[in-house]
């Protein structure tokens, strides 16, 4: 059975930083796109990035020069490292994987598998 597990989530101030992690048990992995996405309270679930196997990515315009993706196909990891947090950025954070041709986050529906979320607080 597959398994998309997040980690890293947390409470941060205005301007931090905070890294996320996402443990993903498909196989094989680097042939996935894996993808982050987020929804906050009263929205709808958001695209921030997606990374195919050959590293190719795919960022919400929101979240460029300040959120960068990366994956580790060794061990199964993708990471979003997020600095300069804002206020907006708050949401649950979802890792997804999908084994088809696309990479894209302009929408969800592609993706196979998803982790439970971990959550992404930033005060003002």
């Amino acid at each position: 059975q597959v398994q998309v597990v997040e980690s890293g989530g947390g409470s941060v101030q205005s301007g931090g930083s905070l890294r996320l992690s996402c443990a993903a048990s498909v196989s094989p992995y680097s042939t996935y796109c894996m993808a982050w996405f987020r929804q906050a309270p009263g929205k709808e679930r958001e695209g921030v990035v997606a990374v195919d196997g050959d590293g190719m990515t795919s960022y919400a315009d929101s979240v460029k020069g300040r959120f960068t993706v990366s994956r580790d196909n060794v061990k199964n990891m993708l990471y979003l490292q997020m600095n300069s947090l804002k206020p907006e950025d708050t949401a649950m954070y979802y890792c997804a994987a999908d084994a088809g041709w696309g990479c894209t986050i302009t929408t969800s529906e592609p993706y196979d598998y998803w982790g439970q979320g971990t959550q992404v607080t930033v005060s003002s």
